[in-house]
């Protein structure tokens, strides 16, 4: 029998007697308009001994692995939809201690859809990491109150709700997930952070576990993170092309600073890592000191800050610098030492990224003089700053059109003829109004304006004013643009630091 393929199977409407199906990888489908069973020459034998004990006149055929491996997931992903239908119906009946002994059934490194147990608890907080995945979620939390707790997804930067727990039900979540994350279950006077893996679809996953206890008991906040081969490339950051055609010529540099800047949650650890992927090469030697490790990588060498032992970014530095790197990558610039040793790094012939919380590209200047870095010293380290924010999308679904009240349009420069739109909210968008997020940036490139600049003045104003009259486009006109041009709402460009200049 020839293997087919085909990854546009899709499989037929659920039911109960699917569970045997999937056990023994024998899936019902349609190919053709034909209703048949599919299977994969490695599961021949299973899927034969079920086929030849069901009474059925449909066909049996055979897929290569990658039709079938796709196929098999939608089963997967199918049942698990069905698993949060149920889940929340379905009622503890056993008592606590009886729930927590089921913690010895952890498998950790097996896929979470494939695992067969039915305690509600484990099948709840499996069911939590696929729906997040699924829904593009960030973070997950999960808060208590006096008489109940919930579960919220950050997704595209927002909170969403996304449960209402019991509060017996969520003690025995937050142990489930202590366990999985290595945390220990009796201790819950004091903060404990953990890891976890988790597999999902053939997809492994880490997830960084906090633990923080409230007046009213533990509050647990999960954020997922990315594997190396999910970072964008640097062209899927979003940008414009003439920032990237800059960010490129500042990255074939040999030495000197590149900083990202912004709020948490602006990106800026993913753009630092795809800076990592554009210079990684063998003839290279990559270090990174980071707080804590996000994205996992085999061709980079990365430490881990462990302030208990002393491990600071600033000791991580100095020992780093006798292992002969090329390029370093520091998680954050947070302190003098940290700041000094970076521009010493750059000084000594390093290719140095790093990030800052500012606000804008003049005000980082700023910052980095009240570090104590003399200007001269910033002129001949820093090659650039980009300024950077997530900026989300308005959903092209349901978006509709937003009547502003004149002070308005004058208090932020928008023209009396301008169209401009809001958000609404549908099921294609989740009923949030907006569908992913774009990237904005302000790029600082250091030339000899910006070096004769410094000479004259670090105040963080006058910088700014003469940047734009020198043609620097500043992330309050590009929030203009996405505003005019009807891709984001007023009140998403205000959050994001829309003004009136």
């Amino acid at each position: 029998m020839e293997s087919i393929h085909n990854t546009n199977l899709e499989p037929l409407n659920y039911e109960e007697e699917y569970e045997l199906y999937i056990k023994n990888y024998l899936l019902p489908t349609t190919l053709e308009g034909k209703e048949v069973f599919a299977t994969t020459k490695k599961y021949i034998v299973e899927a034969s001994n079920l086929y030849t004990k069901l009474d059925t006149k449909k066909e049996l055929i055979l897929l290569d692995e990658d039709s079938f491996d796709r196929l098999y997931n939608r089963f997967l992903e199918l049942r698990t939809d069905k698993t949060i239908e149920s889940i929340q119906e379905e009622s503890v009946e056993e008592n606590a201690e009886e729930e927590l002994s089921l913690t010895d059934f952890l498998r950790t490194s097996s896929d979470i859809l494939t695992s067969e147990e039915s305690a509600p608890i484990i099948k709840f907080v499996n069911a939590l990491f696929y729906q997040a995945i699924k829904k593009r979620a960030s973070d997950i939390h999960i808060n208590v109150g006096e008489k109940k707790g919930e579960v919220k997804f950050r997704i595209d930067g927002m909170l969403v709700k996304n449960a209402d727990l019991d509060k017996k039900i969520l003690n025995l979540i937050i142990s489930r997930i202590k366990v999985i994350s290595n945390l220990d279950i009796s201790e819950k006077r004091i903060p404990q952070d953990g890891r976890t893996q988790v597999k999902i679809a053939g997809e492994t996953l880490d997830i960084r576990v906090s633990v923080l206890p409230t007046f009213y008991g533990e509050r647990v906040v999960m954020r997922i993170l990315m594997q190396s081969s999910q970072i964008p490339h640097i062209t899927e950051l979003g940008f414009n092309e003439n920032i990237l055609k800059d960010i490129k010529k500042l990255l074939r540099s040999s030495h000197g600073i590149i900083l990202v800047t912004g709020p948490t949650g602006s990106g800026k650890t993913t753009s630092l890592h795809s800076f990592l992927k554009e210079v990684e090469d063998p003839s290279k030697n990559l270090i990174t000191v980071e707080d804590p490790v996000e994205y996992k990588s085999d061709k980079i060498s990365q430490i881990q800050v462990n302030e208990k032992v002393g491990l600071t970014f600033a000791s991580a530095l100095r020992s780093i610098l006798r292992q002969d790197p090329d390029v370093i990558m520091i998680g954050e610039i947070r302190d003098e030492e940290t700041a000094a040793i970076a521009v010493r790094a750059a000084l000594t012939g390093h290719l140095v990224f790093s990030t800052l919380h500012t606000n804008s590209a003049a005000a980082t200047i700023s910052r980095l003089v009240d570090m104590g870095v003399e200007p001269f010293l910033i002129s001949s380290s820093l090659l650039g700053i980009l300024a950077q924010r997530l900026v989300r999308i308005l959903c092209d679904e349901c978006k509709e059109e937003d009547i502003l009240a004149e002070e308005f349009r004058d208090d932020y420069g928008i023209p009396k003829d301008a169209k401009i739109y809001k958000a609404k909210g549908c099921l294609k968008c989740n009923y949030t109004g907006f569908n992913g997020r774009q990237s904005i940036g302000e790029l600082l490139v250091v030339d000899d304006f910006v070096k004769n600049l410094l000479k004259e003045t670090t105040d963080e104003h006058e910088i700014k004013t003469r940047l734009v009259k020198n043609g620097l486009i500043t992330l309050n006109m590009q929030l203009k643009k996405l505003l005019l041009e009807g891709k984001t709402s007023l009140d998403e460009a205000i959050r994001i630091g829309l003004n009136h200049e």
